[in-house]
């Protein structure tokens, strides 16, 4: 007894930290670092792909010339915001293919985060594009509306307009749009879901469902998430997490997912959401006649007109671009919040560190302070581990007083 509480007390979060982190190679660290700073180039280029593929649709003409057709006779606006929005996600998807090849499908295969066979990323694709069509179509038919009936002030009711497409995406997504994409199964029998359904009594959340998917098909990525909301709700563990993790590893993810669930990190996302769209549509009003006539957008009459639809997107983009470090540092507090409550909860403090190191392969896990302020979504690896020993230590050294306490 005496031994274990000399080593509990000897116990150092840093080293213990290092030797965690020392199972990543150098010729790991290099890719991986190599592959994070591609992805966060990618965010530049793929707003420039997007731009051009805007102005040369814009150019082309073919939106004014179908609102043109539409408006002859019968005035239809809202048919015609339908048509047009839609034309335009359609000409974006296949102008941008051959850049999105390269990037989204051969870049993941050569880094070895994927496996997944072109032509099977080709069709989830086009019914990528089929649900953007349909559904861009609608959300801007309803922002058009909002528009034309308030001119001066639809940027304020434009917002909570998104901020209630957002939440019926959230509740619908998990039931008819993922299913699409992936199979979802109940979790199979055995030590495993025993474990989980404990973890979900012990957080008070025995309705929310946990599922395994099918995440192979598309990546290689050790990962789980949780998703919808109310009576949708789900802790979805993707199957590479399954087949490659320890049960100790499976109860620290699934204990983070659990965090995200009971202490509402995606209302926080969605309420942060309508704030950055306030004040970017509000932006968009003020700058969209001097974008369109930097983008050559011949025949728009102005902002209500949805054959301008290639400015208005092109601005948000822009803005959202330039809110990658506002909306990553949100998202990081989420994912620190949710890694402390899975410490708490299933108190694997190994399991959730050596799970994270897992991720390590396309998250540099040693990015420099500006780094990781600008383009991570997650605290670093080497931060997370760090927590996670930091608890451990804190835990031994309450079990150490505890002990003393009951001589």
């Amino acid at each position: 007894m005496l031994d274990r509480q000399d080593e509990m007390m000897a116990f150092d979060p840093v080293a213990a930290t290092d030797v965690i982190m020392s199972a990543l190679s150098a010729e790991q660290l290099a890719k991986a670092k190599a592959y994070t700073i591609g992805s966060h180039w990618l965010l530049l280029w793929n707003f420039v792909v997007g731009a051009l593929v805007a102005v040369l649709v814009l150019r082309w003409g073919v939106l004014v010339r179908l609102r043109a057709r539409l408006e002859r006779g019968r005035p239809r606006p809202n048919l015609a915001a339908f048509l047009v929005g839609a034309l335009f996600f359609l000409l974006s998807w296949l102008l941008s293919l051959p850049w999105s090849i390269w990037a989204d499908w051969k870049r993941e295969v050569d880094y070895g985060r994927s496996s997944q066979p072109l032509a099977d990323w080709l069709g989830q694709g086009a019914l990528s594009m089929a649900l953007s069509v349909l559904l861009g179509g609608l959300f801007f038919m309803g922002l058009y509306a909002l528009i034309r009936r308030a001119p001066k002030r639809w940027w304020i009711w434009g917002s909570g307009f998104a901020g209630v497409a957002i939440a019926v995406m959230l509740l619908i997504s998990p039931v008819l749009i993922e299913p699409l994409f992936n199979k979802f199964t109940p979790l199979p029998e055995g030590p495993v879901k025993v474990a989980l359904e404990e973890l979900k009594a012990k957080a008070g959340i025995p309705d929310a469902r946990l599922v395994m998917f099918d995440s192979s098909r598309q990546s290689n990525n050790f990962t789980a998430n949780v998703s919808g909301l109310g009576g949708s709700a789900r802790i979805a563990i993707a199957d590479v997490a399954l087949k490659s993790a320890t049960l100790a590893e499976v109860r620290g993810v699934t204990g983070h997912e659990i965090g995200h669930y009971v202490l509402g990190h995606v209302w926080r996302a969605v309420v942060m959401l309508v704030v950055i769209a306030v004040l970017g549509f509000w932006l968009v009003n003020r700058l969209f006649a001097p974008a369109a006539r930097l983008m050559g957008a011949q025949g728009v009459t102005g902002i209500g007109d949805p054959a301008g639809l290639p400015v208005l997107l092109t601005l948000l983009a822009l803005y959202m671009l330039l809110m990658t470090p506002v909306m990553n540092s949100n998202t990081r507090i989420s994912e620190a919040e949710a890694d402390n409550y899975s410490l708490n909860l299933a108190r694997e403090p190994d399991g959730l560190a050596t799970a994270l190191v897992k991720t390590a392969d396309y998250r540099y896990p040693y990015p420099n302070r500006l780094q990781e302020i600008i383009f991570y979504s997650h605290p670093s690896v080497s931060w997370r581990v760090r927590n996670a020993m930091a608890w451990k230590a804190k835990a031994m050294d309450k079990a150490v007083d505890s002990g003393a306490a009951s001589k």
